[in-house]
């Protein structure tokens, strides 16, 4: 209308509530947290700066994130890539591991490994740890099936056992990595 001011809005994007404390968490545990973003640099070296994030890039096409994650496998890195967006995808897709929201666009729910419900990243941590406790059960389940196998297959060749005690105790060493494998599951309720 003529002889008003004209109103001017400014929108920017907020960090997720448990940013900086995830960002402070996965730097605790040797993670090197970088951000490839398609938005302004302004904005994202604001966004980088608050959650303290050192290493950033702006303005970026899905071509452009997608290239510099082959840079980093290049180099002999392992990229753990979390996204949401549209134009996120195509990285998503050639990431080491890749987890989106439930929330993230359906492209990127498509391409990514994981998807967490809710928008706290706080998931992340946790399907990291998750990871980490099932590879050590994996690990101790592989060494007990080796070593048993390497005392329990000699001695059962040489008949030193009955078929009836072999099947039983072939049995049983499959009911105990099976309960080792559940211990995943009750100390992850220990701990939550």
């Amino acid at each position: 209308m003529q002889g008003q001011v004209p109103i001017r809005f400014c929108f920017e994007d907020t960090l997720r509530a448990d940013t900086v404390q995830t960002i402070q968490a996965l730097k605790a545990r040797g993670f090197q947290p970088i951000i490839f973003s398609g938005d302004r640099k302004g904005a994202v070296a604001r966004a980088a700066h608050a959650a303290g994030i050192e290493m950033y890039w702006g303005e970026l096409t899905p071509f452009e994130k997608a290239a510099h994650l082959d840079d980093l496998k290049a180099q002999g890195h392992r990229v753990l890539m979390v996204g949401d967006g549209l134009n996120d995808a195509p990285a998503l897709a050639k990431a080491f591991v890749s987890m989106a929201p439930g929330t993230a666009a359906d492209a990127s729910q498509s391409a990514a490994d994981l998807v967490f419900q809710g928008e706290q990243l706080g998931a992340v941590l946790e399907a990291i740890e998750v990871a980490r406790a099932a590879k050590k059960r994996v690990m101790e389940n592989f060494w007990f099936a080796a070593l048993y196998n390497f005392i329990a297959a000699p001695i059962a060749m040489l008949g030193l056992v009955t078929p009836f005690i072999a099947a039983i105790a072939m049995s049983s060493s499959s009911i105990i990595v099976t309960l080792n494998a559940l211990r995943l599951a009750s100390d992850r309720r220990k701990g939550s």
